[in-house]
């Protein structure tokens, strides 16, 4: 597990209803979901819970400008850093803002994924797993969004591809990973799939559906339906992403790592346990690949850590908590449907979807 302390320092405040004049008649306002509090959370169900033991610890850096620039334009993250001088927190859209102490966190996100991708290449690890925040997934060239500033993945990625890795990026969070795909869409270098719930584009400033026949050169979008939990990922998974990574022929294998698809998220509507994430690192270990996980949604915060804990036993091999939770049923009535219109959008492309 790779952290940094000043993931910690970047503080959102209350969200939408920050915006002065908008939302004054609610009485308490909302904590904005992506909190320091949410990772120290996940910290300390890892130290303390069942998996402690079979962990171990380091200390990532903070990344510099030419490393941010690898996948990143100059001039949005020289505005990116003015923005976060302060004095106060300023909306870079309606749900993202950031403030004194953002552009520190920003640096040791970044900086600390790419000190786990350096320990897995490097053969120090197979696995790798950077706790940080901000997420990233969401973040494009010149654009934040969706809570992210910069696209952590996408970094360990382009490194990665840098240095002559064939390289896979696997994004289960369940909003649609964007801006990771943007980053990769002209590129045939590296694939990026996502399995997200079918929630279409959001905001004016997206070009971005997370529909499977989305343009890019190596992509594969799994949209499914509100409700799908355990077993809609776990056939996406075997029926769709998992064969396209070994067609694709990956040697390295990057995972952008949500939890908001959990039965219980407030930023979510799927219905996934801590069971199913857990087959999920059971899923990610089999391949046998070089693989670096970056932090990304997950929001109740207590279950949410409940399923990072189980993730990691599945990545270990392990299987140690029981879920004193799962009720909410998996809706499966509509994989097959699902599962069919991403094969037929990736039948000209792909031989195992034909």
């Amino acid at each position: 597990m790779f952290w940094h302390d000043a993931c910690l320092e970047h503080d959102a405040g209350s969200g939408l209803w920050e915006l002065p004049g908008e939302w004054d008649w609610l009485d308490e306002p909302e904590p904005h979901p992506e909190s320091a509090a949410r990772l120290r959370t996940f910290r300390h169900a890892l130290r303390h819970g069942p998996v402690a033991g079979h962990l171990t610890w380091s200390t990532g850096r903070a990344a510099t400008g030419e490393e941010l620039a690898r996948v990143h334009e100059p001039g949005y993250l020289a505005a990116l850093e003015a923005a976060c001088a302060g004095p106060w927190r300023v909306a870079l859209e309606v749900n993202t803002l950031v403030g004194p102490g953002s552009w520190e966190a920003v640096l040791a996100a970044a900086g600390t994924a790419l000190a786990a991708h350096d320990a897995v290449a490097s053969g120090r690890t197979r696995l790798a797993y950077a706790l940080v925040r901000p997420p990233g997934h969401h973040a494009q060239p010149g654009l934040a969004d969706g809570y992210c500033l910069v696209n952590n993945a996408a970094l360990v990625a382009e490194t990665a591809r840098r240095a002559g890795r064939r390289v896979a990026v696997l994004d289960w969070d369940v909003h649609h990973g964007n801006g990771t795909q943007e980053v990769f869409a002209g590129t045939e270098d590296v694939l990026t799939a996502s399995i997200h719930m079918r929630h279409g584009p959001w905001g004016a400033n997206h070009r971005q559906t997370g529909a499977p026949d989305e343009p890019a050169l190596a992509n594969v979008n799994v949209e499914l339906s509100l409700g799908a939990g355990d077993h809609a990922y776990a056939r996406a998974m075997d029926e769709v992403v998992l064969p396209a990574v070994r067609e694709f022929g990956a040697d390295f294998l990057v995972c952008a790592s949500g939890f908001d698809g959990s039965a219980f998220d407030p930023n979510g509507r799927h219905n996934l346990t801590a069971a199913g994430y857990r087959a999920i690192g059971a899923r990610v270990a089999a391949e046998g690949l070089p693989t670096v996980l970056t932090q990304e949604g997950g929001y109740l915060r207590g279950y949410a850590a409940l399923c990072l804990h189980a993730l990691v036993e599945g990545l270990l091999g392990l299987d140690l908590l029981e879920d004193p939770l799962a009720y909410v049923p998996d809706d499966t009535q509509l994989v097959d449907a699902d599962l069919a219109l991403v094969r037929a959008a990736l039948a000209d492309r792909w031989e195992f979807a034909r």
